[in-house]
């Protein structure tokens, strides 16, 4: 968790001159897009645009009254100078406000912009069809929603009002500096062009180490995460020391990447104030003899030493700020990329509230890649309040049935039909929610356990939950918790057994009474007492609704009115129990597996 920590303080930090830059492929666009962001900000952008502009005119204004004030002295003027001293006060103090509010109305905006830009990509996330969220990895997704939102927002915060401010400064530093003398204006340019040359120099060597840097960073992170999700199996095959040198090996790689591109990276700051100091000797030396020649006052020089400063730092700032704002677009492409993607269907008509529950597959085709089909002419009728119970070995198609009954998919051809009826035409929601399903993976909240039963069904009572939990055989480990209903599951609920876990999912079930039912090895996790009070549960659950049932385990289908026996997506075999156990095929060979003792 530390590595991991660590690789995401590198990543939200200022990138320096030199270290990878991760660029988008359509800057342009993605640009003038994350612009529309800015319309809402109207007022705020024109109110930081004044501020950044009177800070940098009290900036630049702040020299000529000190080269004024020196002059007086110089001159023995010193009635004038009070009112010279008060308005360079007066530059200092403004620049200061101005500066002040810069940063609170660059960080109001671009938090704005980015509650905007997050609260889109979660309301995408959240209408994704499941195929893209099953073929996209969700750390991933949630980099974008942290570490590209993130980026975003830091370039808007300290970047936006920092960039406008540089490019004034440094033009109305030049205009100054012109009036004042132009061979003195030109000779501070040659620290310009030495800045620039060492700059591009040391980037290029900066480069391959930040970039070896990042990867073994990335490596280390990836190792620590995973032995630390597999502590048990390390700890199980005595692969402690092991592991601590592999850990070692790719630490010990990191340290000294770390401390050469550190080096080279830290040499930027002195290298930039050797030449910097170089610029106040040219301007110290040149500007004496300017003076002695008449030219320019001992002002002048004193207000030119300033302004080398101040022409040299902004062309410093805008090198580093092009990194962040290139990895900013970089973000914002990869965040725009998910809110262009296709969402779920929406509209359609609205189930009847009585309908008789008949679902029927006719010539059902589909494959998750092309080519490679899963269901194949797939032909099934389920009778309303009948139980129909799929089985065959692992990838034979049985949950692919359920994804497509509830439209977590879509079918390539074919139809699903509910009361002779294409589910398509229904709104998904509606359709949903006819629907109660129980999955072998059992998803928990963080949050207390009434909160996680209510899940399915809104402004439950606590009766109707005690209820449900009860029909579960949930309600006796319950009550056995530290505060009953209200215990808080922390992890998700990873405190729990698999077996309670299962329970409160069941539970959660029985809440929603829904028409249809889907249990998708709704029984695998538990033991054979729980399996038996959950078997009475369900029996009680399932009485009068259509219920389609996933299962490996011949105890927890026997009962159903038609087991349907599938292999490579077909249905090979069909009929109750006694049927099939009659017959030599697949489903007396697993029946003869678990019951006989057969070798599988």
């Amino acid at each position: 968790m530390a590595a991991r920590k660590k690789a995401e303080d590198y990543f939200r930090r200022p990138r320096r001159i030199g270290a990878p830059v991760e660029k988008a492929v359509h800057r342009r666009a993605t640009f003038l897009r994350l612009l529309t962001y800015f319309h809402a900000e109207r007022m705020r952008l024109l109110l930081l645009t004044f501020v950044v502009t009177a800070g940098v005119i009290a900036g630049v204004a702040a020299p000529i009254f000190q080269s004024q004030a020196i002059d007086a002295i110089a001159e023995a003027a010193y009635a004038s100078l009070p009112r010279i001293l008060l308005s360079m006060l007066a530059a200092c103090a403004l620049y200061a406000v101005m500066v002040f509010f810069q940063g609170r109305l660059s960080a109001r905006l671009s938090q704005s912009i980015i509650r905007r830009l997050r609260r889109d990509l979660f309301d995408k996330i959240n209408t994704l069809p499941l195929s893209y969220i099953d073929r996209h990895s969700h750390g991933d997704l949630m980099s974008r929603m942290t570490n590209d939102a993130d980026n975003i927002a830091s370039v808007i915060s300290t970047s936006l009002g920092a960039l406008f401010a540089g490019v004034l400064t440094l033009v109305g530093t030049a205009i100054v500096m012109l009036s004042f003398s132009v061979p003195l204006t030109l000779l501070t340019c040659l620290t310009v062009v030495a800045t620039v040359l060492t700059t591009k120099l040391i980037a290029k060597k900066m480069g391959k180490y930040f970039l070896n840097r990042q990867e073994l960073l990335g490596r280390l992170n990836g190792m620590v995460e995973e032995k630390v999700t597999a502590v048990r199996t390390v700890k199980a095959y005595a692969r402690e020391e092991r592991i601590i040198k592999e850990f070692e090996q790719t630490a010990d790689a990191l340290t000294k990447t770390g401390i050469r591109a550190e080096s080279i990276g830290n040499s930027m700051g002195p290298l930039m104030n050797m030449i910097s100091n170089c610029s106040f000797v040219i301007v110290s030396v040149f500007g004496a003899y300017f003076a002695l020649k008449g030219w320019i006052t001992v002002g002048v020089i004193s207000a030119f030493i300033i302004y080398s400063k101040q022409f040299t730092r902004p062309i410093n700032e805008i090198a580093q700020l092009y990194g962040q704002i290139e990895t900013a677009l970089a973000g914002a492409e990869r965040i725009f990329a998910v809110l262009d993607e296709k969402s779920e269907p929406e509209g359609g008509a609205e189930v009847p509230v009585r309908t008789r529950d008949v679902i029927e597959f006719r010539h059902v085709n589909f494959s998750y890649v092309p080519e490679k089909r899963v269901i194949d002419d797939f032909n099934l009728k389920i009778e309303a309040g009948k139980k129909i119970a799929l089985v065959g070995a692992t990838g034979s198609g049985k949950t692919t049935i359920v994804n497509l009954l509830m439209r977590f998919y879509e079918i390539d051809s074919g139809e699903i039909l509910l009361d002779g009826r294409d589910i398509r035409e229904y709104s998904l929601s509606s359709l949903r929610g006819l629907v109660g399903i129980v999955l072998q993976d059992t998803v928990l909240f963080s949050d207390t356990v009434h909160y996680n039963l209510a899940y399915a069904k809104q402004n439950a009572s606590t009766e109707e939950i005690e209820r449900a939990a009860k029909l579960a055989n949930a309600d006796e480990f319950i009550r056995h918790l530290p505060k009953g209903y209200e215990t808080v599951l922390t992890g998700a609920g990873s405190s729990l057994s698999e077996g309670q876990r299962q329970l409160l999912a069941i539970g959660r079930a029985c809440l929603a009474n829904p028409r249809i039912l889907i249990l998708d090895e709704a029984t695998s996790n538990v033991d054979t007492r729980t399996e038996a009070k959950i078997q009475d549960a369900m029996t009680r659950l399932m009485h009068d609704r259509t219920c389609l049932i996933i299962a490996h385990r011949i105890s927890t289908i026997r009962d159903a009115d038609t087991i349907i026996v599938m292999e490579q997506g077909h249905i090979v075999q069909q009929g109750s129990h006694a049927e099939l156990i009659k017959k030599e095929g697949p489903y007396r060979d697993l029946y003869l597996t678990q019951f006989a003792g057969q070798a599988s």
